[in-house]
């Protein structure tokens, strides 16, 4: 029986939402963002909001596993990576049935995930959406340091900043409004070409966890 650090919400939405990320990213990266659930409801319960009226378990997982669908091959390549999986996430959760609000909320935490210091002034699953995935590059990482081991262990990292690096840049490569000035894909385009290694790489090769 799977123990409670690595249970999994159940259901048609999780069913969907893992199928469409398997489906779109690199195994690797599909590990990050099922990594990055389980460090936001780690967070979650460090912060002692589990029992919050707007804390969703669902949604939460949602949010993470679909959070990379715009590096995938069902993205126009027209808008900025974040945009076009929030809006592929937000047709995936309305042909369901989920709640309007709801499909808001998913899409507005996966638009925001890579931003700085704008999702903690938005909602809860915005918040530790952005939280989770970052806790995932080494942020926080003493806030999980008695989990990560058997999360690590169950879905191990596999050198994913690399794979995710390589999607995010060759769906920047699609267009030009696919990879607009300030954005992390243009970043991060502009580092391979200087140096043929983005500081996330850097990053999480010389964090807490390595590649």
């Amino acid at each position: 029986m799977q123990n409670e650090v690595l249970a999994l919400p159940t259901g048609p939405l999780i069913e969907a939402s893992l199928a469409a990320a398997r489906a779109a990213v690199h195994p690797s990266v599909l590990n990050h963002s099922i990594r990055g659930f389980y460090w936001a409801r780690l967070f979650a319960a460090h912060k002692g909001v589990l029992n919050d009226a707007d804390y969703d378990e669902e949604l939460l997982f949602a949010a993470h596993v679909m959070h990379d669908l715009g590096t995938g091959p069902d993205a126009p390549g027209r808008l900025r990576f974040e945009m076009e999986g929030a809006d592929l996430a937000a047709t995936l959760l309305t042909d369901l049935g989920t709640p309007a609000r709801d499909v808001d909320r998913v899409w507005e935490a996966i638009a925001l995930h890579s931003t700085p210091q704008i999702p903690e002034r938005m909602g809860l699953l915005t918040h530790l959406t952005y939280e989770g995935i970052w806790i995932d590059f080494g942020k926080h990482f003493d806030l999980v340091a008695k989990e990560q081991r058997q999360i690590h262990a169950a879905y191990p990292r596999l050198e994913w900043v690399r794979h995710f690096a390589d999607e995010v840049l060759a769906h920047g490569a699609r267009s030009e409004t696919a990879a607009p000035p300030y954005a992390l894909a243009y970043h991060l385009a502009r580092e391979r070409e200087a140096d043929g290694v983005t500081f996330m790489e850097r990053g999480v090769a010389n964090g807490p966890w390595g590649e």
